[in-house]
């Protein structure tokens, strides 16, 4: 390959995909409905805000954690697709996008969207491979003060109710995400940044479970109490920057356009 071709293909490997540039079409279109009220059902155009604006962060959830990768030595992550953005590209269709909107419609809960195969062997050190765990979550934790404080600064105090509204059960969602990831059981991002620190010893006994670590913690969040520490917690952050989680409440209703 010459130095040429491999640098144009170096180049397509990097390229935004058109498929968020549509998933970006789409919040922006039906963002500037929900503000205007435009089209006859004003809560369809909430339910395609929230959507494509989770669709689109966890795009950009997955994106950190590749970009993260190919800083610290894995580059196979381009030519996989992990650096285009496009939400299809991360691991799964089902697993990526599918199931974490159907979680969002169900629950109203953020659920870790798909996952990007890093080469963990390309990379040295410890705190290269907790970093790139770390990418995702704090991408979402991002989007959720970005969404917040303009909310609680009261600079929306004038905007629509309904953007406002749809804006916070976004911020919820971003939220239940954070949170999630962080949990340090197998199958979320939290542990795969004590992974590292961890014994070979530790990490032998743990493995023969990885598998049920996600469904382990979804049963008890809707099993048990812990399901009431989870949601306290988020409504918690969202009071942190001044703003009623009754707003998300409000939100989730408008977003369920189906129902009365």
């Amino acid at each position: 390959m010459t130095f040429a071709r491999a640098q144009r293909q170096r180049s397509e490997d990097r390229r935004i995909s058109p498929v968020f540039w549509v998933l970006l079409a789409v919040l922006g279109t039906s963002s500037w409905a929900v503000w205007t009220g435009f089209g006859e059902n004003a809560r369809f155009g909430v339910f395609l805000f929230v959507v494509s604006g989770w669709v689109v962060s966890l795009s950009l959830h997955e994106y950190a954690h590749a970009r993260t990768a190919l800083h610290g030595g894995d580059l196979t992550v381009g030519a996989r697709g992990y650096l285009t953005l496009n939400p299809f590209k991360y691991t799964n269709a089902l697993l990526s996008v599918i199931l974490p909107v159907v979680f969002v419609i169900l629950g109203g809960i953020g659920l870790p969207g798909g996952a990007v195969f890093i080469e963990r062997h390309r990379i040295s050190g410890r705190w290269k491979h907790s970093l790139i765990s770390a990418a995702g979550p704090l991408v979402n934790l991002t989007l959720a003060v970005a969404l917040l404080a303009p909310i609680g600064a009261g600079l929306l105090d004038n905007a629509p109710s309904a953007f406002v509204v749809a804006m916070a059960f976004l911020a919820l969602l971003q939220i239940t995400a954070t949170v999630l990831n962080l949990i340090p059981v197998p199958g979320f991002d939290g542990y795969g940044i004590i992974e590292p620190w961890l014994s070979l010893k530790a990490r032998r006994a743990v493995e023969p479970f990885a598998p049920f670590g996600m469904l382990a913690v979804f049963a008890l969040l809707w099993q048990t109490s812990v399901g009431d520490w989870f949601w306290r917690l988020a409504y918690n952050v969202m009071e942190l920057f001044h703003v009623s989680p009754e707003l998300a409440a409000i939100g989730y209703h408008a977003f369920r356009f189906w129902e009365n």
